[in-house]
C-alpha cells in the first residue's frame, strides 16, 4: 500500500504536468527559435586562379584543390563562377592542354549552372602578334611545329576562334543577379585609373582588345620572333589599340601590385571604385611566390603566385563566398520551401574572401552588412 506521502507527491506531479503540457508541442530542443538568424536565402561562390604558364598538371591540381573539378578533372563546382586571369601560355610546355581544358570546362560548367570566365594576359597577346620570346622549343614541338601552332592560333584555327569568342581583356563580375550586388573587376595586370579608355567599363577595353586580336590573328600571321625580326603590332593598329597594349594598359601595368606606398595604391583603388563601381580589383601578372597579395582592405587583390613549374611558387586560388540571409528566421509554416528573395526587404549580406593553399584556407577579408534588396 502506498504511503500517504507518496500519494501526495504523485498528485502534485500530475497537476504540474496538466498545467504545462500542450498537445502537439515539440520538445524544447526541436522548437524553432523566434529570433535566431535564418538560413541562407542566396549563396554564390567564386574562384579565381592566376598565371599558369604552360603547366597543365599544376592547373589541374589547383582546380581540384579549389573543389571546382573532381578526381577525373570534370566540373564539380555546381553553380560556382570560375575566373582565370590569363597567361596560360609561354615558359612551360603544355599551354595547348590548358586551353583545351577551359574549352571543355566551359560547357560542363554551363550545363551545371556555373560559369567559366577566361581573360587574356599579355603573353596571349604576345603570341598573337608573333612575339615568341618566351615560347619554349618543347612547347613548339608539343604543338606540332611552328606552322601548326600558328594555324591553331589564327582566325582559321580552333584556339584563335575560341579566344575571339570567349576571352576578353577585362571582366566585370557581379556576385548576385540583384541590383544591389557588389561587383568585382578582373584583368590580367593592374587597372590604371587614368587609362584613357577605362569607361564605359569593361566594354571600351574589351572592344579594343577584340579588334586588336582580330588584326593579329587574321592570316597571314606575323613570322615568329625569334628567329625572325620583331614586327611589332599588326598593320592598321589604331592609337587606342596601341595604348591598350602599352605599358600603362591593363595587360602590362603593375602599379597596384608593385608601388610600395599604400597611400598611393589605396587612392587609386578608391578612384577605381568610384569610376567603375566595383568593390574589388583583382589581377595577376606580378607574382609573389609565397602568397596571394591583398591591399587596401582587400579592395586590391593580386593572385599570381607563380603556380607554374617554371617558377616553383605556391599553388593557390582565390575564393569568395557571398550570401544573403534574412535577418530573422521566417515563421514556421510546416514546409521546407526555400525562402524567396523579395525586393525592398532587408537581408544580411556576407562576403567572405579566402586564399586557398595546399595547407588549407586563409581568411583575407570578411564583410557583413545589412542591405535592402
Amino acid at each position: 500500500m502506498p504511503t500517504r506521502l507518496f500519494l501526495v507527491l504523485a498528485a502534485a506531479a500530475a497537476a504540474l504536468l496538466l498545467l504545462f503540457w500542450r498537445p502537439g508541442a515539440p520538445p524544447a530542443s526541436e522548437a524553432p527559435p523566434s529570433s535566431s538568424p535564418g538560413g541562407e536565402a542566396f549563396r554564390q561562390r567564386l574562384v579565381a586562379i592566376g598565371d599558369l604558364h604552360g603547366d597543365i598538371d599544376n592547373a589541374k591540381r589547383v582546380l581540384r584543390m579549389a573543389r571546382l573539378t573532381d578526381k577525373t578533372d570534370r566540373w564539380a563546382g555546381g553553380n560556382d563562377i570560375f575566373v582565370q586571369t590569363g597567361d596560360c601560355v609561354d615558359r612551360g610546355t603544355f599551354a595547348r592542354e590548358i586551353y583545351e581544358l577551359w574549352y571543355r570546362l566551359r560547357s560542363e560548367a554551363h550545363a551545371a549552372g556555373g560559369r567559366v570566365i577566361n581573360l587574356l594576359g599579355n603573353h596571349e597577346v604576345m603570341n598573337a602578334i608573333g612575339d615568341w620570346r618566351y615560347v619554349t622549343q618543347a612547347d613548339i614541338k608539343h604543338w606540332g611545329g611552328v606552322d601548326n601552332r600558328q594555324h591553331e592560333l589564327s582566325t582559321d584555327g580552333w584556339l584563335g576562334k575560341d579566344w575571339l569568342a570567349n576571352y576578353s581583356i577585362s571582366a566585370l563580375v557581379p556576385l548576385s543577379p540583384f541590383p544591389s550586388a557588389p561587383t568585382l573587376s578582373f584583368q590580367h595586370g593592374s587597372l590604371r585609373p587614368s587609362f584613357p579608355n577605362l569607361t564605359p567599363y569593361p566594354d571600351a577595353i574589351n572592344r579594343l582588345g577584340h579588334s586588336l586580336l582580330t588584326r593579329a590573328l587574321t592570316p597571314p600571321l606575323a613570322k615568329p620572333y625569334p628567329p625572325n625580326p620583331y614586327s611589332g603590332l599588326p598593320a592598321g593598329t589604331t592609337r587606342e589599340e596601341a595604348e591598350l597594349y602599352d605599358g600603362g594598359g591593363p595587360l602590362w601595368w603593375r602599379g597596384l601590385a608593385d608601388v610600395e606606398d599604400d597611400r598611393i595604391v589605396c587612392g587609386w583603388a578608391k578612384e577605381l571604385q568610384e569610376k567603375i563601381g566595383v568593390r574589388r580589383v583583382i589581377g595577376g601578372h606580378t607574382p609573389d611566390f609565397d602568397k596571394i597579395v591583398h591591399r587596401c582592405n582587400a579592395s586590391v587583390i593580386i593572385i599570381d603566385t607563380g603556380i607554374s613549374y617554371a617558377y616553383g611558387g605556391v599553388l593557390s586560388a582565390l575564393e569568395i563566398i557571398y550570401t544573403l540571409t534574412p535577418p530573422f528566421a521566417p515563421p514556421a509554416n510546416g514546409t521546407d520551401e526555400p525562402h524567396v528573395l523579395r525586393a525592398g526587404e532587408k537581408y544580411i549580406e556576407r562576403e567572405e574572401v579566402n586564399a586557398i593553399y595546399p595547407t588549407g584556407k586563409k581568411r583575407i577579408a570578411l564583410e557583413v552588412r545589412q542591405i535592402v534588396l
